[in-house]
């Protein structure tokens, strides 16, 4: 165990806690596809230059351009452009337990795809996960559920996309280093949802406040590119299931940071709903 692996994975796992309270409350100045997708492209720009500081090669190699486009879109593009509109509907610290439901759906995709026997134990953490979703998203009774409905729907879709895109990356693994890749894959996913935004959102620079503006800059170098680098820094001092364990933190500052930032519910339906979800995940991971 490296104390340092174990700081830069607490920071990275903070940072992208944080930025669930960070991103609500930007989304009552600019619109989520366009803050989202563009902070991504200059998030992608700077990773770039740092994989080259590191003299990291950003060359893809030849025939692996629709592998990496394919799990670009699913890992990054649907992530940011699902999660984005789900904070449409749901607070902060709703979407947070929902976005950590994915380890338990890559267990669920990787039956059909790689072939991986859906174990008992999986089969658990599926049925645990959604047991705290339900409690999450049903304690203010049938009619409140309905109108989050399209947030829900939205959050599952971005956990079940980044999913997919992680297993597909060992389906058709992509040789190329940590860095230049994260750039490659923030780009080429967030690309596309930046020119929707604009065209279709058309957002202005003037809506921004000061409070604005602070939050785009800490998506682009906090949530894209330290929480990056510390994250692959982590994986390379650490072993792989104490980096995807220590992800766990991150839902867990984000429904604390949500109901500190932005005054959001935290009571026991909250605790509860991230106490059993947290549970599914970890027997997910330990299947």
């Amino acid at each position: 165990m490296s104390p340092l692996g174990l700081i830069v994975l607490s920071i990275a796992s903070v940072g992208w806690g944080l930025n669930f309270p960070i991103m609500k409350h930007l989304l009552t100045e600019w619109p989520p596809l366009s803050s989202r997708g563009l902070c991504g492209i200059v998030g992608a720009a700077a990773l770039a230059l740092i994989a080259l500081a590191r003299q990291e090669t950003l060359r893809v190699p030849k025939g692996m351009w629709l592998r990496l486009w394919l799990v670009s879109t699913l890992s990054l593009g649907g992530w940011v452009a699902f999660m984005g509109l789900a904070l449409l509907w749901l607070s902060a610290s709703e979407a947070a337990v929902l976005g950590i439901s994915i380890p338990v759906w890559v267990a669920f995709l990787a039956w059909p795809i790689l072939g991986e026997r859906l174990s008992l134990l999986r089969a658990i953490s599926l049925t645990v996960s959604l047991a705290g979703i339900a409690v999450l998203l049903g304690g203010n009774g049938f009619d409140a559920s309905v109108e989050k409905l399209p947030g829900i729907l939205c959050a599952l879709a971005g956990a079940v996309c980044t999913a997919l895109g992680t297993v597909l990356t060992k389906h058709f693994p992509l040789a190329m280093p940590p860095l230049s890749l994260a750039a490659w894959q923030v780009g080429l996913g967030c690309l596309p949802i930046a020119i929707v935004g604009l065209a279709v959102e058309q957002p202005q620079l003037a809506a921004l406040s000061s409070i604005g503006w602070a939050s785009m800059i800490y998506m682009t170098v906090i949530q894209f590119c330290l929480c990056y680098v510390c994250w692959f820094a982590a994986l390379e001092r650490l072993p792989a299931a104490t980096a995807s364990i220590g992800t766990l933190l991150v839902p867990v500052v984000g429904v604390l940071a949500a109901a500190a930032m932005l005054n959001e519910p935290l009571g026991l339906r909250e605790v509860a709903a991230l106490v059993i979800t947290l549970g599914g995940v970890a027997v997910a991971l330990r299947a």
